[in-house]
C-alpha cells in the first residue's frame, strides 16, 4: 500500500530537517510514481574490494593477497574470473537476475588515505578534499527542478547537504510516555481546559503514530545490524511512496578493517550481510518502484592488497563500486581490470584505480535521472569535463 501524507507525517520517531531557509515546508508531495528515484548507500571506513568481489580467476590473486585470499567455499561465482564474497548473497542474486552492476578498481581522484579527506571527496564530488561546500547528490537535485531528497540517519551527510530542499528521517532513540503516565496528566489538569486539550491531542497522535510506524522501526525493535536493515525498510517505503521524493542516502560504518578482517567470518563478513539483509529489505519494500530505482553502493577508497600482519588490512586506493535496479543492464563486471602482480600494483601495495567513479556516477546521472553532460561537468561534478560517463548502464 502506497504511503500517504497522514503515515509519513505520522511515523513515529521521525525528525525532518529541511535543508534551507526557516519556514519552508518540509516536504513538498508530488504525486509522480513513475518518476525515477535514485537511492546512495555509503559505507563509510573503505571496503576491501579484492574481498567483496574477487579476481579469482587473476593469476596472481592467491600470492598477492596471502592470508587474505578467499576460499572457495566463501564464493559465489559470477564469471569465469569474478567471484562475489558469499555474505553479499542478495547481490549476487540480482548479479544473476541481470539487475546489478559491478565496477570493479575504481575510486575518486583523491589518493592520500585520509578517511576524513576521502570521504569529503567521495561526498562532494570535487577533485580536491574540502574545496566544495555541497554535495553532488543535492546539486544533483538541484538540477532535476522537482522533488525532494531524504537523509536516512541522525544527520544529514555532506553527500546531501546544499541548497535544494532536504529532509531526514531517523527512529527516535527516546522512548514515549506510557499510557499511564499521559493518564495521570491528563487527570492533574482536568480541570484546565487548554491544557487537557493539548494532553488529549498528545494521546491521539501518539496513538496514530504507533499505528503508522513498522514494527521494525519502532524503537527499541532493532538492535546492532537489524538497525541497518529496519532503517533500508523504512527507506524504501518512503521511496515507494506518494512523497515527492526522488533521492535518498544513507550511511553504514564498520568497514575500516585494521585488525581481525577475517575470512568467511568475522567483521567484514558480519559488515556484508548486514549491506546485504539491508539491501533486500530496501527492495521488498519499494515494491514496484524497483523498477525505476537505481541504488548506488560507494565507499570511499580500498584497501590494501597484502594483509598488514594483524589479521586486517590498510587504507587503499582501488576498490569496488554497484550499481542495481529493477532497469539496471546487470549481470556484468564492468571497466578495466589492472592485473594483481607486483609491477600492477598502485605504489607496490594497492589495486590500482584504473576506472574513475566519476565516470559511473554521472552515467548514472544521465541515463537514470536525465542530467545533461552540461550539468553534469559544471554543476554536479565541477572541474570534471575530461570524465565523460559511463553509458550502457541502463536498458533502454
Amino acid at each position: 500500500m502506497p504511503l500517504t501524507r497522514r503515515d509519513f507525517v505520522l511515523s513515529g520517531g521521525m525528525a525532518f530537517v529541511a535543508a534551507g531557509a526557516l519556514g519552508r515546508p518540509a516536504l513538498a508531495l508530488a504525486h509522480a510514481p513513475t518518476e525515477p528515484r535514485l537511492f546512495v548507500v555509503i559505507l563509510r571506513g573503505a571496503l576491501d574490494g579484492l574481498a567483496a568481489v574477487v579476481p579469482h580467476g587473476d593469476r596472481s590473486y592467491g600470492a598477492a593477497r596471502g592470508d587474505l585470499a578467499m576460499p572457495d567455499k566463501a564464493l559465489i561465482r559470477l564469471d569465469p574470473f569474478f567471484a562475489m564474497n558469499a555474505a553479499l548473497g542478495s547481490l549476487a542474486d540480482l548479479y544473476q537476475q541481470k539487475q546489478l552492476l559491478v565496477l570493479h578498481a575504481t575510486a575518486t581522484p583523491y589518493r592520500s588515505r585520509s578517511h576524513f579527506d576521502g570521504q569529503d571527496v567521495l561526498d562532494s564530488g570535487a577533485i580536491e578534499a574540502h574545496s566544495l561546500a555541497t554535495g553532488w547528490l543535492n546539486r544533483a537535485l538541484g538540477a532535476l527542478q522537482g522533488g525532494e531528497g531524504i537523509a536516512l540517519g541522525p544527520a544529514i551527510p555532506l553527500l546531501l547537504q546544499g541548497p535544494a530542499l532536504v529532509t531526514s528521517w531517523s527512529p527516535s532513540v527516546l522512548p514515549g510516555a506510557s499510557p499511564d503516565l499521559l493518564a495521570r496528566i491528563a487527570r492533574l489538569y482536568q480541570d484546565d481546559t487548554l491544557l487537557s486539550r493539548a494532553v488529549r491531542d498528545a494521546e491521539t497522535l501518539q496513538a496514530d503514530a504507533s499505528d503508522a510506524m513498522p514494527l521494525a522501526a519502532r524503537p527499541g525493535a532493532a538492535r546492532g545490524g537489524q538497525a541497518f536493515e529496519a532503517m533500508m525498510q523504512k527507506a524504501g517505503e518512503l521511496l515507494g511512496g506518494d512523497t515527492g521524493l526522488r533521492l535518498g542516502a544513507i550511511e553504514l560504518g564498520g568497514w575500516d578493517t585494521h585488525v581481525a578482517q577475517g575470512l568467511d567470518r568475522g567483521r567484514l563478513t558480519n559488515a556484508m550481510q548486514q549491506l546485504s539483509a539491508g539491501l533486500a529489505a530496501f527492495r521488498k519494500a519499494l515494491g514496484p518502484v524497483w523498477q525505476k530505482t537505481a541504488v548506488l553502493v560507494v565507499t570511499e577508497f580500498g584497501r590494501t592488497v597484502r594483509g598488514n600482519g594483524t589479521g586486517g588490512s590498510d587504507h587503499g586506493t582501488g576498490t569496488v563500486a554497484f550499481l542495481m535496479g529493477g532497469s539496471v543492464a546487470g549481470g556484468r563486471v564492468i571497466g578495466d581490470w589492472p592485473g594483481l602482480a607486483p609491477r600492477e600494483l598502485y605504489q607496490d601495495r594497492d589495486l590500482r584505480p584504473v576506472n574513475d567513479l566519476r565516470a559511473f556516477l554521472k552515467g548514472v546521472l544521465a541515463e537514470h535521472m536525465g542530467l545533461s553532460e552540461p550539468v553534469l561537468d559544471g554543476a554536479v561534478f565541477p572541474g570534471s569535463a575530461d570524465v565523460s560517463p559511463l553509458r550502457g548502464l541502463l536498458r533502454a
